[in-house]
C-alpha cells in the first residue's frame, strides 16, 4: 500500500514538472498530473528505456520526457477538438 502511495505522488510530481516544461501547469488539475505522470513514465520507459535515476520503480528522465509528450499531444488534440 505505501508503494502505491509513492508511486501516485511520484507520478504527480512528473506531471507537475511536465506541465512546467510545457506551459501549461495552470489547466492541469491535480489528478490530471498524476496521470499524464502515470502515463507519461509508461510512454517515456518505452520508447527511451529505463536509464538515469529511478524512483518508485519509474525512470525519471525518460518518465518527464514521455509525460511532456503526452501533455504536448493531448493539449494539441483538444486544441483541435474545441476549433
Amino acid at each position: 500500500m505505501l508503494h502505491l502511495i509513492w508511486v501516485l505522488i511520484i507520478g504527480a510530481v512528473i506531471g507537475s514538472v511536465a506541465g512546467w516544461l510545457t506551459n501549461r501547469r495552470g489547466s492541469m488539475s491535480w489528478i490530471a498530473n498524476i496521470i499524464a505522470g502515470l502515463i507519461g513514465s509508461a510512454l517515456g520507459e518505452h520508447l527511451l528505456g529505463f536509464w538515469g535515476p529511478v524512483i518508485a520503480g519509474m525512470a525519471i528522465i525518460p518518465s518527464i520526457i514521455g509525460a511532456v509528450i503526452l501533455v504536448l499531444i493531448v493539449s494539441l488534440v483538444l486544441k483541435l477538438l474545441i476549433k
